[in-house]
């Protein structure tokens, strides 16, 4: 998976600083675009990107990974700012940090594991194509008095179409040549060097906005510290901390999966609370990892923290000291890079093995990508999760089953295989025929579990048609699990429990 990004090279101190020069010079107008999405000034994003990314490099979970601000969370906070003001983003952003923390501290990073391969595929296949048309706007010529901004067309597009497959020329061919300098890093300087030096009329960073300011200041969101203000930022908090860790986590998979290493999800969820809970009180406006950047970052060799360490403090630098220089980098140089991320991103296979999974499995792969692109991350891997258990759930109903045979005693003993759940519990009651069995029935639970109250109301209710009837129900062969349900069921079944001899099950606590 990943050839375009998949690489085996071990740390290094020269690639991890160039890979962060490069990864800098591509979150300037990632930044801005996402703050005039938000509703903010373009130096509320920037300072975004720095804080976030330097706090999450230094004492996150995944070494190599790039956060900052990000599209995702800027489509929630627009509202928040149109209705209540940018004071009230800074509180929220604070809360949401708090709500990271807890999750980290509570150990729910874990729960990324129950998101399903064809979930994760939609995700990078939805992502990839959430970045590539986020890439078109830079084929619009600038809006003029706040007109509509028009398609490029004529030379101006063939300007910027060859200036963008340049970019992408030196990114997949300087490797063969040599890996001194990341090959993105050397295309926007080429491209830059090239698009200057001829006077070439082509959108640069300049032309979205100025980067030029100050260090970040210390500053209190100025909101009323009321529960009505608490009522306000409340839902949106909730729903940038979810967006921000599920993004997060997936993106460290990914990390995972591309590096061949293992980042700690928990540690992840902590830094991401502590780096949103900062920045809120330095006027920024909060973010989650960014997968296009960290795609970046790996293919231009960062592997440690020292390259996210670089990436947010060159960024610093460059709203401090070299703005100048970075408004004159053709957007055409960036925009070529981000093509090259597309192109990695995207799992070109999941064409190939479309007709050689379960169609069940095919359709939440797409479901999962058109949902990223139509809505959001969030939405579109609980989605994913949702329908890959319910599928789960009703191909796992067809397996229960049973045999039976007379036991010596003359016990009519049912022998289930299978798990008792909700989604079998029907299943099961059909296959039972308390009116023409014998006295004494014996359910045979070797081969079976009870997985929910579900479970149990059915062992209840078999046992009251086994009463009615006149007739004794046993369980037999419970495993531990099942046991502990039925403790805690207490009188909820009624039901005489022959009592086994101890058996060893795998269970979560023993692996």
């Amino acid at each position: 998976m990943f050839e375009l990004l998949r690489t085996h090279r071990p740390a290094s101190f020269k690639d991890d600083l160039l890979s962060g020069l490069t990864v800098a010079l591509a979150l300037v107008p990632e930044a801005i675009a996402f703050a005039f999405v938000a509703g903010v000034n373009p130096l509320v994003g920037l300072y975004a990107a720095f804080m976030v990314g330097l706090i999450t490099a230094s004492i996150g979970g995944r070494p190599g990974m790039i956060s900052g601000a990000t599209g995702a969370l800027a489509v929630v906070m627009v509202d928040l700012v149109a209705s209540h003001g940018v004071e009230y983003l800074f509180a929220a952003v604070v809360l949401m940090g708090l709500f990271q923390v807890l999750a980290g501290a509570l150990r729910l990073g874990k729960f990324i594991r129950i998101v399903p391969h064809p979930v994760m595929l939609g995700f990078v296949n939805g992502l990839a194509i959430v970045i590539f048309l986020a890439q078109l706007s830079n084929f619009q010529t600038a809006s003029i008095n706040g007109g509509e901004a028009e398609w490029m067309s004529g030379s101006g597009l063939w300007l910027m179409l060859g200036m963008v497959g340049l970019t992408m020329a030196i990114i997949r061919y300087l490797p063969r040549f040599t890996t001194a300098i990341p090959s993105s890093l050397a295309a926007i300087i080429v491209v830059s060097l090239l698009v200057t030096g001829l006077g070439l009329d082509l959108r640069t960073v300049g032309d979205l906005a100025s980067i030029a300011g100050g260090f970040p200041e210390f500053h209190i969101p100025i909101v009323p510290f009321t529960l009505e203000t608490l009522w306000v930022i409340l839902p949106y908090s909730i729903i940038l901390a979810a967006i921000g860790l599920i993004e997060s986590l997936l993106t460290l998979s990914l990390i995972d999966e591309i590096t061949e290493t293992r980042g700690r999800g928990n540690k992840e969820c902590v830094a991401q609370g502590v780096a949103n809970t900062v920045t809120g009180m330095f006027g920024g406006m909060g973010g989650c990892a960014m997968i296009g950047q960290s795609m970046i970052n790996v293919n231009s060799g960062g592997r440690s923290r020292l390259s996210g360490i670089t990436a947010a403090l060159c960024l610093l630098a460059f709203i401090l000291f070299a703005s100048s220089m970075i408004e004159v980098i053709p957007l055409a140089a960036l925009t070529g890079v981000m093509f090259i991320v597309v192109l990695g991103t995207f799992e070109w296979s999941s064409f190939r093995i479309m007709g050689k999974i379960p169609r069940t499995d095919a359709f939440v792969l797409i479901l999962v990508s058109g949902v990223t692109v139509a809505t959001d991350l969030a939405i579109a891997v609980v989605v994913g999760v949702i329908v890959s258990a319910l599928v789960f759930a009703w191909e796992h109903a067809k397996h229960i089953n049973v045999k039976t045979y007379i036991a010596e005693n003359g016990s009519k003993v049912y022998e289930l295989h299978g798990p008792l759940f909700f989604g079998s519990v029907h299943s099961f009651m059909e296959l039972f025929d308390p009116r023409n069995d014998p006295d004494d029935v014996v359910v045979e639970f070797q081969h079976s579990r009870v997985g929910d109250h579900s479970g149990l109301e059915a062992i209840d209710n078999l046992a009251e048609r086994y009463l009615n009837a006149g007739k004794t129900l046993h369980l037999r062969h419970l495993s531990p699990e099942c046991r502990t349900l039925l403790r805690k069921a207490g009188n909820l079944v009624e039901v005489n429990v022959i009592e086994d001899p101890k058996y060893h099950v795998a269970v979560d606590d023993l692996a």
